[in-house]
């Protein structure tokens, strides 16, 4: 998905990341906006029969809020897959899936047979400094019981001011007994980026999504491994499905000393941009591999074709997801927004990858025979040995498909 809010732009697929995202910086709602839509006789008709077939002949009754809000979700889901009404609660979803950082108590959680447990603690939050486990089962917050039909209401109660606590009852394991938390909430992180040293000084980036935040722990990252001497680097970006716009072109930056890194053209004066690298490779030009697959959607495409076109870095893996539109995230009143395709971007060379996605330089697939090897990352280390990868990245090598 690529996602605009006026001033922070994201990009990525799926549920939390789903698009390239521009947030709108001003709340439209509070002051009069032009109206440049002219219904006929016959429009306005009909949506004033559906409206009063609804009201008087649905099988329950519905209020008129509701009503207005599923018309309102319906136009703008009509217009294509990735624009979408967003009420409070989803537009603050957007907003902490893009900051990298959420006030709650720091718990991953997932339902399994009925019952909310907790997947993951996060390291350092909250929860885990209060010994709550992975395995856990929620339930109960604050005295009121808790299930999978109340999934979504738990993650609302589990987040909230810094500094207001919320007591946490799970049951652990087989004894059944409960064991209750008094929990503080405050800023918990969401770190995207994990790093390593390789074998033969080579230095590993996994990009998990992109967020505010991104650039900074990539640079972070950078400042450790180097100081090894790291002689090549291997970016992970598989399954990655997006995040802020703004973060893929920064880190794209950290790896070029020159050149464009995105363009986008709409029809709104800032739904057309064009951003270019201030310069700074802190790689110093040593070779970069950068693996991705289907799963890598929009900001990793950014950041591939971005690194791909400036011949900075071989692409290796399955062609990525194929996310080339911008959506503008655009503030309402009472916390509401509208996500809405306003661009359509394009890499430095002028690519749409729109449905058609990066294709790698080398192609190569997992092998479902080595459940425990990584073939790709494999191939990417064996590229670095051939220093400089910039100087093969054109060869057309393809890696054949592993027989199912």
């Amino acid at each position: 998905m690529s996602l605009k809010v006026r001033g922070l732009l994201a990009i990525g697929i799926g549920t939390a990341l789903g698009l390239a995202l521009s947030l709108g910086s001003a709340v439209l709602a509070g002051r009069q906006l032009p109206v440049d839509v002219a219904l006929d006789a016959g429009q306005s008709q009909l949506l004033t029969e559906v409206l009063e077939h609804v009201r008087r002949e649905y099988v329950d009754p519905v209020d008129d809020r509701r009503l207005l809000e599923s018309a309102v979700r319906g136009l703008i889901a009509g217009l294509d897959d990735h624009s979408a009404f967003l009420d409070a609660a989803e537009y603050r979803d957007i907003l902490d899936s893009t900051s990298g950082s959420y006030t709650g108590i720091g718990l991953n959680v997932g339902i399994d047979e009925g019952h909310v447990v907790v997947i993951s603690p996060m390291p350092s939050g909250p929860a885990a400094n209060a010994g709550v486990l992975a395995g856990d089962v929620i339930v109960s917050v604050d005295g009121m019981p808790v299930g999978a039909a109340e999934f979504d209401e738990t993650i609302a109660q589990l987040r909230g001011e810094p500094g207001s606590r919320v007591r946490l009852t799970v049951v652990r394991g087989q004894d059944g007994w409960p064991r209750s938390f008094d929990i503080e909430r405050s800023e918990v992180r969401l770190p995207s980026v994990e790093w390593r040293q390789l074998e033969r000084r080579y230095g590993y980036l996994r990009l998990s999504h992109f967020t505010a935040t991104t650039a900074d722990e990539v640079e972070q990252a950078l400042a450790e491994l180097t100081a090894t001497q790291v002689e090549g680097l291997v970016i992970d970006l598989r399954d990655n499905p997006g995040g802020v716009l703004d973060a893929a072109v920064d880190v794209a930056d950290l790896f070029l000393d020159n050149g464009v890194i995105v363009s986008a053209d709409g029809r709104a004066a800032d739904a057309r941009f064009r951003y270019r690298a201030r310069g700074g490779d802190l790689m110093a030009g040593k070779p970069i591999t950068i693996l991705v697959n289907g799963g890598s959607a929009s900001a990793s495409e950014i950041l591939a074709g971005a690194l791909q076109d400036n011949d900075r870095a071989l692409i290796i893996g399955s062609p990525t997801f194929g996310k080339g539109s911008v959506q503008t995230v655009l503030p309402l009143s009472e916390g509401r927004a509208i996500k809405l395709t306003t661009s359509r971007y394009f890499t430095p060379s002028g690519r749409s990858i729109h449905n058609s996605g990066i294709r790698p330089d080398i192609t190569a697939y997992p092998n479902p025979d080595d459940a425990d090897g990584d073939r790709e990352l494999g191939i990417a280390i064996a590229r670095l040995q051939q220093s400089p990868a910039t100087e093969s990245r054109r060869i057309a090598v393809s890696e054949a498909r592993p027989n199912p």
